[in-house]
């Protein structure tokens, strides 16, 4: 399994349009989750995050937003963003640009949100384009589409709990976005994962925001 902790330079420079972190001039980090909402793993994030008056946000499934909805309610009631990552956690190197827009749409009636995250971190530069507006499509609005700067690699079942905070710890700096997943898959790290990072993170000094563009 192929994939970079650290997002490299050279990648960020051939997607220039996606956002990859924010400026920020404080200890700020932008905490992500994707894949969910799930009955059992989101609701734990969300208990974590409440303990350190943590914001994150979330990039949310469309079909799992329409099995959940009681979850992804309480995402919102709770001060945290969503974000569209499709309906069925589409590639995009693997489907018609048309599929892809439509299964995006199909996903915005679930979640109403400018924010989109490709699954995979798979997205062509023409699907950039449709969805930023710098080309005609059907959508109503112009989405800022969320990248990271930093993995968990929570989803690597080669890897311990421990190896996934460490990844976050060493690598991430004020203004990175940090993906993890509220997925059952990825559960098994993620719950040791996820704390050690809150607990680390806030003992520096930092404070973690909900992604606000």
């Amino acid at each position: 399994m192929l994939y970079f902790v650290k997002t490299p330079w050279w990648l960020k420079k051939l997607y220039p349009s996606c956002v990859w972190d924010i400026p920020v001039k404080e200890k700020v980090l932008y905490l992500t989750f994707d894949d969910g909402p799930h009955p059992v793993v989101t609701p734990f994030v969300l208990d974590q995050l409440k303990q350190y008056n943590a914001k994150g946000t979330f990039f949310c499934i469309g079909k799992n937003v329409a099995a959940h909805p009681e979850i992804y309610r309480r995402v919102l009631d709770e001060g945290h963003r969503t974000g569209n990552h499709t309906n069925n956690h589409l590639n995009g190197w693997k489907v018609t640009d048309e599929q892809y827009l439509q299964n995006i749409l199909t996903a915005g009636k679930y979640i109403d949100s400018n924010l989109f995250r490709p699954p995979y971190g798979r997205i062509t530069r023409f699907q950039v384009k449709l969805l930023t507006g710098i080309r005609n499509s059907p959508m109503n609005n112009n989405f800022s589409i969320i990248m990271w700067d930093v993995l968990s690699a929570d989803f690597d079942v080669a890897l311990t709990g421990d190896a996934c905070s460490l990844n976050v710890i060493k690598q991430a700096q004020p203004g990175s976005i940090i993906v993890f997943h509220d997925s059952e898959k990825a559960f098994p790290r993620l719950k040791e994962a996820l704390p050690k990072t809150l607990q680390y993170f806030s003992e520096q000094g930092y404070r973690f925001e909900a992604i606000g563009l």
